[in-house]
């Protein structure tokens, strides 16, 4: 099943997860995730462990950053190559380059957040 990523709760949890508003992008996603069914529950739950745990970081937590992100990639590796219409490479690929600094004490993070890239957007829409 493909979600809608260009209006409700999934487009403005990306809004907010883009303006790095992680917390809030967690909330509008779990509205979503718990009236879901598999697979597109198990891939929510991974956005949303990913979410959170980069809220964690902005609270310089990287210890619950670590945990959090290492259930999201758990939950997101068994998915196939997209899931409810979000390709799911970048993402992967992501969390593990964060997962490898993040082995590193106080050494440097990568640049830019996880992606999350719904198939019907540009990086320019929600």
């Amino acid at each position: 099943m493909e979600l809608n990523w260009s209006s409700g709760p999934l487009a403005e949890g990306l809004r907010c997860y883009r303006a790095e508003e992680f917390f809030l992008a967690h909330e509008h996603w779990e509205g979503v995730w718990l009236h879901s069914e598999e697979p597109e529950k198990t891939f929510l739950q991974s956005l949303i462990q990913n979410a959170a745990a980069l809220h964690h970081l902005q609270r310089d937590n990287r210890r619950g950053t670590e945990s959090l992100l290492r259930r999201a990639q758990r939950k997101i590796d068994p998915v196939a190559l997209s899931c409810g219409g979000v390709i799911l490479g970048p993402i992967r690929d992501d969390i593990e380059d964060w997962l490898g600094a993040l082995e590193i004490p106080n050494g440097p993070l990568p640049s830019s957040f996880p992606r999350i890239s719904p198939s019907s957007h540009s990086d320019d829409l929600p």
